[in-house]
C-alpha cells in the first residue's frame, strides 16, 4: 500500500529511492539521504524510521508490499511511487540476494536458480525500471549493491560468487550503454559485514567463529552499516558526477 503526498507536497528537492529499509544497510542509507536534504521513497519502512526521516526534514513516501525485486511489478511500483509523488527521481539504490554456501560438487541446479533469481534477476528488474526514468531526464545516480565475492573465487560459496559477478557485469554494461545521457550506474560489493544474515550464514554468531573470520580480513574486523552507508553516498548524493560503470569492493582489504 502506497502512502503518497498530495500535489501540494511535490518538491524541487532531490528525490531518492531506497528499495528496502527493513534490514541490512537500508535504514542507514535512508538516514544519510535525509541528512543531505533528499525527499524519499522507501520500501518497507517501520514507523520509527519514517518518523526519524520526517524529523530530519524529508518528505517520505512509504511503500509496503513492493520489496520483492524479483517481481517486475514491484520494481515498477517503487519507481512509479517516486514519479507520482514528486515528479522526479534523482538517486536509486538497491540490494538483494540470498547467501548460498557449500561446495560446488555438492550443489544443485535448484540452488543455482534460487541464487540467480535474487542476485541477478532482482538487479535486472530494478535497473529496467529505474534507468528509463533517469535517461529521459538525462540525469541520475544508480547504485547496485552486489558482493565482493563476485570479484574473486570464494571457497564455500561458488554459486553465490558467480552470480554476484554476473550482476556486477550487468551494471557495467548498463552504465556503458547510458553514459552519454549523464546517468551514472555503479556497483559496490561487500563482504565481512556485521549484520544478522552474514553472521548467521558464516556462523559468526559464535564468538570463536567470529574471531576466526575476522582474522581472514586484512583489517581484522567486520564492517559496520553506518560506515558502509556513508561510503555509498559518494555514488548517490549528487556531489560526484564523473564516474560510472565502476565496481568497488568494500571488504576491509579482502579484495
Amino acid at each position: 500500500m502506497l502512502s503518497l503526498p498530495t500535489v501540494s507536497q511535490v518538491t524541487a528537492r532531490p528525490v531518492a529511492l531506497v528499495c528496502d529499509t527493513r534490514y541490512y544497510v537500508g535504514p542507514n542509507l535512508a538516514e544519510r539521504f535525509a541528512e543531505r536534504g533528499f525527499d524519499l521513497v522507501v520500501g518497507e519502512p517501520d514507523t520509527e524510521l519514517v518518523a526519524r526521516l520526517e524529523s530530519m526534514g524529508s518528505r517520505v513516501v512509504s511503500c509496503a508490499g513492493h520489496s520483492d525485486l524479483n517481481s517486475v511489478a514491484d520494481a515498477d511500483a517503487l519507481v512509479g511511487a517516486a514519479i507520482d509523488a514528486f515528479g522526479r527521481l534523482d538517486s536509486a539504490v538497491m540490494f538483494s540476494g540470498q547467501i548460498v554456501t557449500g561446495r560446488f560438487v555438492h550443489s544443485s541446479l535448484e540452488q543455482l536458480r534460487q541464487v540467480f533469481a535474487g542476485c541477478v534477476e532482482a538487479p535486472y528488474n530494478f535497473l529496467r525500471s529505474v534507468v528509463p526514468v533517469m535517461t529521459a531526464r538525462e540525469s541520475g545516480q544508480i547504485l547496485v549493491i552486489t558482493s565482493a565475492s563476485g570479484a574473486r573465487p570464494t571457497p564455500g560459496a561458488p554459486l553465490y560468487s558467480s552470480v554476484r559477478a554476473a550482476a556486477t557485469m550487468l551494471v557495467k554494461n548498463v552504465a556503458d550503454e547510458v553514459a552519454r545521457t549523464g546517468v551514472q550506474v555503479n556497483a559496490v560489493g561487500t563482504n565481512f559485514m556485521d549484520f544478522p544474515a552474514f553472521l548467521k550464514a558464516s556462523g559468526a554468531t559464535d564468538p570463536g567463529v567470529r574471531a576466526k573470520i575476522e582474522s581472514q580480513v586484512p583489517m581484522r574486523r567486520l564492517g559496520t552499516m553506518d560506515e558502509f552507508s556513508s561510503f555509498c553516498m559518494a555514488f548517490l548524493d549528487g556531489t560526484s558526477r564523473f564516474t560510472t560503470g565502476q565496481f568497488v569492493a568494500y571488504a576491509g582489504g579482502w579484495v
